[in-house]
């Protein structure tokens, strides 16, 4: 039976606790969404952690964000300080919206009588003993799950909104890249960088669709990495694209998005980026290995996903698969799926 807020039902105290990953906590946006959706009075706050900060900052939906450095469990003073700011601001609900020891201890030393968090099977670890409602969720993909934990509070099947913030900073350094590298005509982006080696493509294969989209569809990409090893990848893109693949220069996550909302297509791997760019509206191919790609795809149906292989197993071995999973996609899929998406037909994700 849904229950609804407790005191002034029209505005409630709501904590949000999504400590992690940057594409989970992408996923969990639509959560911020609904509820100020329906309880547009409600105060809502996020605890996050440092690096998924940056994408909540000024988020439209939230009244605070609750920033927390990693490795918080092991500081005996910074939990003592987050208890205090929690309970200083009167929770009425805490929704744990990561299923974990730790997310859910955030909720409990907030103070909030309301405790929703995950049933089974996603409820993990001590989570079930320090959250009050569990929600057994059925919904494949993770945002569809998150909207489930909404179920005690009245909410049914609500319409998904990202509303990824763009601030005029990052719009402006967006723009400043795509006349730097001269495609104010049209761009494609390409995410040469991935989370797990398992989950990597190979950057020949990549330089092979940036020369293809170059001359067949007259689209130069952008190039976009992290880490030094990425840095190295983009430029073999670049090098073997017959020059119609730039390599971009470092930028933030929220820079990113900025980009990605100008462009025709995002192309990459299960990484959050390719989870940003899709948030964000961009047409979004995304190459599936080792992790099923059913549950954790682009979220929408303007998106389209590869797989062709995917591994069994726990996230430590799919975390070290061979590189055979991801080298099932080939080329000319690749070729073929950038096709679909740049003449705006309509599909199912695959």
């Amino acid at each position: 039976m849904s229950i609804g807020p407790s005191g002034n039902s029209e505005s409630p105290r709501i904590l949000i606790v999504r400590l992690s990953a940057i594409g989970d906590v992408i996923h969990g946006m639509p959560l911020a969404c609904s509820l100020r959706a329906r309880f547009p009075r409600a105060f809502l706050a996020w605890v996050v952690q440092q690096r998924g900060a940056e994408l909540l900052a000024g988020h439209e939906a939230l009244d605070e964000l609750i920033v927390l450095p990693r490795g918080f469990l092991k500081s005996p003073g910074t939990l003592w300080q987050l208890r205090r700011r929690l309970r200083s601001l009167s929770f009425d609900y805490a929704i744990d919206a990561q299923g974990l020891s730790k997310s859910a201890l955030v909720g409990y030393l907030s103070g909030a009588r309301r405790r929703i968090g995950y049933g089974n099977p996603w409820g993990r670890e001590l989570s079930q003993w320090l959250n009050t409602e569990l929600v057994d969720t059925v919904a494949e993909h993770a945002v569809d799950r998150h909207l489930e934990l909404l179920r005690p509070l009245g909410i049914e099947s609500p319409a998904v909104e990202f509303k990824v913030p763009e601030h005029s900073c990052d719009r402006i350094a967006a723009e400043a890249i795509i006349a730097e590298s001269g495609v104010q005509d049209g761009f494609g982006i390409i995410n040469v960088g991935a989370g797990w080696p398992s989950k990597l493509w190979p950057p020949g294969r990549y330089a092979a669709v940036a020369a293809y989209l170059g001359n067949r569809h007259s689209l130069p990409t952008l190039v976009i990495s992290g880490s030094r090893q990425e840095r190295e990848r983009a430029e073999e893109i670049s090098a073997g694209s017959l020059r119609f693949a730039k390599v971009a220069p470092p930028i933030s996550l929220a820079q990113l998005a900025a980009l990605a909302r100008r462009a025709r297509l995002f192309l990459g791997s299960d990484t959050g980026p390719l989870h940003l760019a899709a948030a964000a509206g961009t047409p979004c191919l995304g190459l599936y290995g080792p992790w099923p790609a059913k549950g954790h795809g682009p979220y929408g149906k303007q998106h389209l996903v590869l797989q062709k292989m995917c591994f069994n197993g726990s996230t430590r071995k799919r975390r070290n698969a061979p590189p055979t999973y991801m080298e099932a996609i080939t080329v000319q899929m690749v070729c073929r799926a950038c096709d679909r998406l740049l003449n705006r037909r309509s599909w199912n994700v695959a």
